[in-house]
Protein backbone atom coordinates (compact mmCIF):
# COMPACT_ATOMS: atom_id res chain seq x y z
CA UNK A 1 0.00 0.00 0.00
CA UNK A 2 1.57 3.06 -1.00
CA UNK A 3 1.02 6.42 1.41
CA UNK A 4 0.80 9.72 -0.52
CA UNK A 5 1.65 12.45 1.49
CA UNK A 6 -0.67 15.22 -0.31
CA UNK A 7 1.13 18.91 -0.33
CA UNK A 8 -1.26 21.47 -0.64
CA UNK A 9 -0.39 25.35 -2.04
CA UNK A 10 -1.87 28.44 -1.73
CA UNK A 11 -0.66 31.62 -3.00
CA UNK A 12 2.82 30.15 -3.70
CA UNK A 13 2.82 28.83 -0.33
CA UNK A 14 2.14 25.10 1.81
CA UNK A 15 -1.52 24.93 3.20
CA UNK A 16 -3.74 22.62 4.49
CA UNK A 17 -7.99 22.90 4.96
CA UNK A 18 -8.74 23.89 8.24
CA UNK A 19 -12.21 22.25 7.48
CA UNK A 20 -12.98 18.99 4.44
CA UNK A 21 -16.00 21.50 3.87
CA UNK A 22 -14.49 24.65 4.58
CA UNK A 23 -12.81 27.09 2.23
CA UNK A 24 -10.51 28.58 5.38
CA UNK A 25 -7.00 27.91 5.11
CA UNK A 26 -4.01 27.86 7.55
CA UNK A 27 -0.35 28.12 6.73
CA UNK A 28 1.94 25.25 8.56
CA UNK A 29 4.68 26.65 6.61
CA UNK A 30 6.01 28.59 3.54
CA UNK A 31 8.11 26.47 1.65
CA UNK A 32 6.83 23.70 -0.35
CA UNK A 33 10.49 22.43 -1.21
CA UNK A 34 10.81 22.20 2.51
CA UNK A 35 8.14 20.17 2.95
CA UNK A 36 8.37 18.02 -0.22
CA UNK A 37 12.06 17.08 0.97
CA UNK A 38 10.86 16.36 4.64
CA UNK A 39 7.71 13.59 3.37
CA UNK A 40 10.59 12.09 0.81
CA UNK A 41 13.44 11.38 3.63
CA UNK A 42 10.83 10.06 5.88
CA UNK A 43 10.39 7.62 3.15
CA UNK A 44 7.66 9.40 0.46
CA UNK A 45 7.95 7.56 -2.71
CA UNK A 46 5.21 9.60 -4.70
CA UNK A 47 3.69 12.86 -3.52
CA UNK A 48 0.24 14.26 -4.12
CA UNK A 49 0.54 18.03 -5.24
CA UNK A 50 -2.68 20.18 -4.88
CA UNK A 51 -2.99 24.03 -6.69
CA UNK A 52 -5.83 25.31 -4.07
CA UNK A 53 -6.00 28.28 -5.97
CA UNK A 54 -6.18 26.84 -9.46
CA UNK A 55 -9.06 24.50 -8.21
CA UNK A 56 -10.83 27.57 -7.41
CA UNK A 57 -10.32 29.46 -10.11
CA UNK A 58 -9.96 27.03 -12.91
CA UNK A 59 -6.37 27.78 -13.85
CA UNK A 60 -2.83 26.89 -12.74
CA UNK A 61 -1.80 29.68 -9.96
CA UNK A 62 1.11 27.77 -8.44
CA UNK A 63 3.34 26.47 -11.14
CA UNK A 64 6.33 27.58 -10.17
CA UNK A 65 5.72 26.01 -6.62
CA UNK A 66 4.88 22.35 -8.05
CA UNK A 67 7.91 23.14 -10.69
CA UNK A 68 10.32 23.80 -7.77
CA UNK A 69 8.95 20.51 -5.96
CA UNK A 70 9.39 18.33 -8.86
CA UNK A 71 13.13 19.90 -9.69
CA UNK A 72 13.86 19.29 -5.23
CA UNK A 73 12.74 15.19 -5.55
CA UNK A 74 14.16 14.12 -9.16
CA UNK A 75 13.13 10.21 -8.53
CA UNK A 76 10.26 11.07 -7.02
CA UNK A 77 6.98 10.86 -8.72
CA UNK A 78 4.48 13.94 -8.32
CA UNK A 79 1.01 14.05 -9.29
CA UNK A 80 -0.87 17.10 -9.76
CA UNK A 81 -4.15 18.15 -9.07
CA UNK A 82 -5.74 21.63 -9.10
CA UNK A 83 -6.87 23.95 -11.90
CA UNK A 84 -5.63 21.36 -15.03
CA UNK A 85 -9.12 22.04 -17.55
CA UNK A 86 -6.84 22.73 -20.38
CA UNK A 87 -4.26 21.24 -23.02
CA UNK A 88 -1.57 23.43 -22.55
CA UNK A 89 -1.47 23.04 -18.76
CA UNK A 90 -1.16 19.10 -19.27
CA UNK A 91 1.85 19.69 -21.50
CA UNK A 92 3.57 22.69 -19.07
CA UNK A 93 3.34 19.99 -16.17
CA UNK A 94 4.49 16.54 -17.97
CA UNK A 95 7.16 19.05 -19.62
CA UNK A 96 8.39 20.24 -16.55
CA UNK A 97 8.67 16.49 -14.98
CA UNK A 98 5.33 15.86 -13.20
CA UNK A 99 4.73 11.62 -13.44
CA UNK A 100 0.75 12.51 -13.30
CA UNK A 101 -1.98 14.79 -13.55
CA UNK A 102 -5.28 14.53 -11.79
CA UNK A 103 -8.40 15.66 -13.53
CA UNK A 104 -11.30 16.48 -11.44
CA UNK A 105 -14.02 19.03 -12.66
CA UNK A 106 -13.11 18.86 -16.28
CA UNK A 107 -12.97 15.78 -16.07
CA UNK A 108 -16.70 15.00 -15.38
CA UNK A 109 -18.13 18.34 -17.60
CA UNK A 110 -16.17 17.33 -20.53
CA UNK A 111 -15.56 13.85 -20.46
CA UNK A 112 -13.83 13.85 -23.64
CA UNK A 113 -10.93 15.82 -22.57
CA UNK A 114 -10.04 12.24 -20.44
CA UNK A 115 -9.70 10.17 -23.48
CA UNK A 116 -8.03 13.01 -25.80
CA UNK A 117 -4.88 13.12 -22.84
CA UNK A 118 -4.92 9.77 -22.08
CA UNK A 119 -4.45 8.83 -25.63
CA UNK A 120 -1.44 11.79 -25.67
CA UNK A 121 -0.38 10.86 -22.38
CA UNK A 122 -0.91 6.91 -22.04
CA UNK A 123 -0.65 5.77 -18.04
CA UNK A 124 0.13 9.44 -16.76
CA UNK A 125 -3.34 10.67 -16.57
CA UNK A 126 -5.82 10.48 -13.66
CA UNK A 127 -8.92 10.86 -12.52
CA UNK A 128 -10.46 12.12 -9.83
CA UNK A 129 -13.93 11.44 -7.93
CA UNK A 130 -14.92 12.90 -5.03
CA UNK A 131 -18.69 11.54 -3.95
CA UNK A 132 -21.64 11.77 -2.07
CA UNK A 133 -23.84 9.17 -1.93
CA UNK A 134 -23.31 7.63 -4.60
CA UNK A 135 -22.99 10.85 -6.84
CA UNK A 136 -19.62 12.44 -8.18
CA UNK A 137 -19.35 16.06 -7.18
CA UNK A 138 -17.63 18.66 -8.80
CA UNK A 139 -15.88 22.05 -8.28
CA UNK A 140 -14.91 21.16 -4.87
CA UNK A 141 -17.59 19.50 -3.61
CA UNK A 142 -19.68 22.60 -3.84
CA UNK A 143 -21.94 20.56 -6.68
CA UNK A 144 -23.34 17.03 -7.19
CA UNK A 145 -22.99 16.39 -10.76
CA UNK A 146 -26.02 13.76 -12.30
CA UNK A 147 -23.08 11.11 -12.66
CA UNK A 148 -23.59 7.56 -10.90
CA UNK A 149 -19.65 7.13 -9.39
CA UNK A 150 -19.51 3.30 -10.60
CA UNK A 151 -20.35 4.93 -14.12
CA UNK A 152 -18.24 7.51 -13.89
CA UNK A 153 -15.27 5.17 -12.95
CA UNK A 154 -16.06 2.60 -15.80
CA UNK A 155 -15.98 5.32 -18.30
CA UNK A 156 -13.16 6.73 -17.45
CA UNK A 157 -11.45 3.19 -17.30
CA UNK A 158 -12.55 2.58 -21.04
CA UNK A 159 -11.40 6.02 -22.11
CA UNK A 160 -7.65 4.80 -20.77
CA UNK A 161 -6.85 6.62 -17.33
CA UNK A 162 -4.47 5.40 -15.60
CA UNK A 163 -6.06 5.29 -11.87
CA UNK A 164 -9.04 6.57 -9.90
CA UNK A 165 -8.45 8.63 -7.02
CA UNK A 166 -11.42 8.22 -4.90
CA UNK A 167 -12.85 10.56 -2.27
CA UNK A 168 -16.70 9.16 -0.70
CA UNK A 169 -17.06 12.37 1.77
CA UNK A 170 -20.73 11.40 2.22
CA UNK A 171 -20.43 8.10 3.47
CA UNK A 172 -21.40 6.84 7.40
CA UNK A 173 -18.42 4.56 7.52
CA UNK A 174 -15.60 6.98 8.86
CA UNK A 175 -13.29 5.15 10.13
CA UNK A 176 -11.04 7.57 11.32
CA UNK A 177 -11.98 9.83 8.52
CA UNK A 178 -11.60 6.68 6.24
CA UNK A 179 -14.17 5.34 4.12
CA UNK A 180 -13.63 1.91 3.51
CA UNK A 181 -16.32 0.01 2.57
CA UNK A 182 -17.30 2.87 -0.34
CA UNK A 183 -13.80 3.14 -1.48
CA UNK A 184 -13.30 -0.91 -1.15
CA UNK A 185 -16.63 -1.69 -3.48
CA UNK A 186 -15.31 1.19 -6.34
CA UNK A 187 -11.71 -0.98 -6.57
CA UNK A 188 -12.89 -4.26 -6.89
CA UNK A 189 -15.64 -2.76 -9.41
CA UNK A 190 -13.04 -1.65 -11.94
CA UNK A 191 -9.67 -2.96 -12.66
CA UNK A 192 -7.65 0.01 -13.14
CA UNK A 193 -6.03 0.90 -9.85
CA UNK A 194 -7.63 2.95 -6.80
CA UNK A 195 -6.13 5.47 -4.53
CA UNK A 196 -8.44 6.91 -2.11
CA UNK A 197 -8.55 10.38 -0.63
CA UNK A 198 -9.92 9.55 2.55
CA UNK A 199 -8.25 11.32 5.49
CA UNK A 200 -6.31 9.08 7.66
CA UNK A 201 -5.71 9.91 11.26
CA UNK A 202 -3.95 7.36 12.81
CA UNK A 203 -2.03 4.16 12.54
CA UNK A 204 -4.75 2.06 13.53
CA UNK A 205 -6.57 3.74 10.52
CA UNK A 206 -3.69 2.99 8.12
CA UNK A 207 -3.92 -1.05 9.48
CA UNK A 208 -7.66 -1.57 9.21
CA UNK A 209 -7.24 -0.28 5.73
CA UNK A 210 -4.53 -2.31 4.52
CA UNK A 211 -5.91 -5.26 6.06
CA UNK A 212 -9.38 -4.58 4.73
CA UNK A 213 -7.98 -3.46 0.75
CA UNK A 214 -4.31 -3.59 0.94
CA UNK A 215 -4.51 -6.10 -2.05
CA UNK A 216 -6.82 -4.18 -4.26
CA UNK A 217 -6.27 -0.36 -3.05
CA UNK A 218 -3.08 1.44 -5.13
CA UNK A 219 -2.33 3.72 -2.45
CA UNK A 220 -4.30 6.74 0.16
CA UNK A 221 -3.42 9.85 0.00
CA UNK A 222 -2.56 11.09 3.62
CA UNK A 223 -3.15 15.42 4.80
CA UNK A 224 -3.89 16.99 8.17
CA UNK A 225 -2.90 14.26 10.79
CA UNK A 226 0.93 14.35 9.29
CA UNK A 227 1.10 17.88 9.60
CA UNK A 228 -0.97 18.17 13.18
CA UNK A 229 1.41 15.29 13.80
CA UNK A 230 -1.13 13.13 14.73
CA UNK A 231 0.19 10.57 12.25
CA UNK A 232 4.07 9.68 11.97
CA UNK A 233 4.28 9.37 7.90
CA UNK A 234 7.96 6.91 8.10
CA UNK A 235 5.78 4.43 10.64
CA UNK A 236 2.34 4.34 8.66
CA UNK A 237 4.61 3.88 5.50
CA UNK A 238 6.81 0.94 7.23
CA UNK A 239 3.31 -0.15 8.60
CA UNK A 240 1.86 -0.35 5.46
CA UNK A 241 4.94 -2.32 3.69
CA UNK A 242 4.31 -4.78 6.00
CA UNK A 243 0.91 -5.42 6.09
CA UNK A 244 0.24 -5.25 1.77
CA UNK A 245 2.36 -5.81 -1.05
CA UNK A 246 4.80 -2.98 -1.94
CA UNK A 247 3.33 -0.51 -4.42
Amino acid sequence: MLLIPAIELKSGKCMFPHSARAREVMAYTGDPVVVARQWVKAGARRLHVVDMDGAQSGKPANAAAIHAIVAACPGIPVQVSGGIRSDETVASYFEAGVSYVVLGTKAVTAPHFVNDLCLEYPGHVIVGLDARDGRVATEGWSKLANHDVLDAAEHFQREGAAAILYNDFGSNDNADGLHVKATLALAHAITIPVITAGEMASLLAVKKLCEAGGSVLEGAILGRALYEGRLDFAKAQELADSLSPRS
